[in-house]
């Protein structure tokens, strides 16, 4: 049940509805950091009365901050993948050699994964009853990450290549398939603790794979790289490519 809005005689809100609009963010903020902190600790099984409990108010006021059950899960999952990003964002970065970078790269989002399991597997399942196919937040989460991978390979590609530039989708179809390659193997990593690898182990085959898929790509375009070459300062972004705002 929507707040009712506070209006002045010529249809402008007044200063009550601003103000109301600032606590409804708070309590907005309040309510999905109570989310993060009962399913990071308990689970992805966790009722909107206790995510209330948490926040130190009813699931009634929950529910006048939230249209539904479906609209707080999916602003929990931006949330966790705001937090996500805030920790993998450096590291997509590169820095010191292509080997360094894709380790680097690769060991940051299994050590999240690692520390935060419930966050990671409440991006797949969602709550109880409600799977979190087709969330707008997880698909535009991977495909920022691709787009900005791509736009790193065609910067790169401008120093290598001669002429500067690889065929037309070459590097964005590279980028999704490290982006698809990442998360089908983590995902499955992260399903089956009964028959895991080891953290460490999983990193090195992810760094393995990430490079294999990189070396065996790039020689059709006349390059073969050496992992311990060093990449040198990040370019400026570059690249045809658009954002993923329309996904989230």
């Amino acid at each position: 049940m929507a707040e009712d809005r506070h209006t002045r005689s010529d249809g402008r809100p007044d200063g009550r509805d601003t103000r109301w609009t600032g606590h409804r963010a708070e309590r907005r903020d309040q309510v999905l950091t109570a989310a993060l902190a009962v399913i990071g600790r308990e689970g992805t099984t966790v009722s909107v009365a206790a995510i209330g409990a948490e926040a130190g108010m009813p699931r009634s006021v929950v529910y006048r901050i939230f249209r539904s059950r479906e609209d707080l899960d999916e602003q929990i999952r931006a949330r966790i993948t705001d937090d996500l990003m805030t920790a993998l964002s450096p590291a997509l970065d590169p820095k010191g050699t292509i080997r360094e970078a894709i380790e680097l790269a690769a060991a940051t989002y299994v050590g999240w994964v690692a520390l935060h399991p419930h966050l990671h597997r409440f991006l797949g399942t969602g709550s109880p009853g409600r799977p979190a196919t087709g969330s707008r937040a997880v698909a535009g989460t991977r495909t920022a990450v691709a787009l900005h991978l791509a736009r790193l390979l065609d910067t790169y590609a401008e120093r290598f290549l001669d002429g500067g530039k690889a065929p037309k989708g070459f590097n964005l179809n590279l980028a999704f398939g490290m982006v698809g390659l990442v998360d089908g193997v983590v995902n499955q990593w992260a399903a089956h603790p009964e028959s895991r690898s080891s953290l460490d182990d999983l990193t090195h085959f992810l760094s393995d794979a990430l490079w294999g898929l990189l070396a065996g790509a790039t020689p059709r375009l006349g390059v073969k790289l050496d992992p311990d070459q060093p990449i040198g300062p990040v370019p400026e972004p570059g690249g045809p490519y658009g954002t993923a705002d329309d996904d989230r």
